[in-house]
């Protein structure tokens, strides 16, 4: 029986690829239908994704537990007031992804230069919220709102700023610029 758009398969290979039980038919359907949807599916997954951290966090040690932070502010006034420049304490811990993050941007350009030029950075370490909380408390650093917690003192000690809001507690979502407008705000 022939049909206007039928024709009979001439040779074997006619005759397997036209088979409809052939692997050939079953599969490829299935393929062009995935082939079509593939753009749609990674569409659909990066909307639904949750949204990357900028910045990954190092792990690198930049808080010391064996420190002495009064020692170390006592030390860092001294030399501010011979190099006519401004005390940063970052207070925070290994541990936290954000002080991470705010350690990176700090030495990144052209922060590092503007913190070299300008600052003393003293970093005090706050184990997990249960260290060194006097000396939180003396500079009105609120690290129960989380860290990385800073305060900026002149080159005499006499506080200046001290982060109440938590400025840099999600730093990790935003960008090195952050901290460059910080440091120029406070800078000598």
């Amino acid at each position: 029986m022939h049909h206007l758009y039928y024709r009979e398969p001439r040779t074997i290979k006619d005759r397997t690829s036209m088979n409809p039980k052939h692997p050939l038919l079953r599969t490829a359907p299935l393929a062009l239908a995935f082939a079509l949807l593939q753009p749609w599916g990674q569409l659909i997954a990066q909307v639904f994704a949750p949204a990357p951290s900028r910045v990954p966090a190092t792990g690198k040690h930049i808080y010391f537990a064996q420190a002495n932070p009064k020692a170390d502010i006592a030390a860092a006034i001294e030399r501010a007031g011979r190099e006519h420049k401004r005390i940063i304490l970052d207070f925070g811990g290994d541990w936290c992804g954000d002080c991470q993050v705010l350690d990176m941007y700090l030495h990144q350009t052209p922060n590092a230069q503007i913190l070299a030029q300008n600052f003393i950075l003293v970093r005090i370490e706050i184990g997990h919220m249960d260290h060194n909380v006097d000396i939180a408390q003396r500079y009105k650093v609120p690290i129960a709102k989380g860290v990385p917690a800073l305060a900026v003192l002149d080159s005499h000690g006499k506080l200046l700023f001290s982060q109440a809001n938590k400025e840099f507690g999600h730093i990790g979502t935003m960008e090195p610029h952050s901290v460059t407008e910080f440091l120029l705000r406070w800078k000598a």
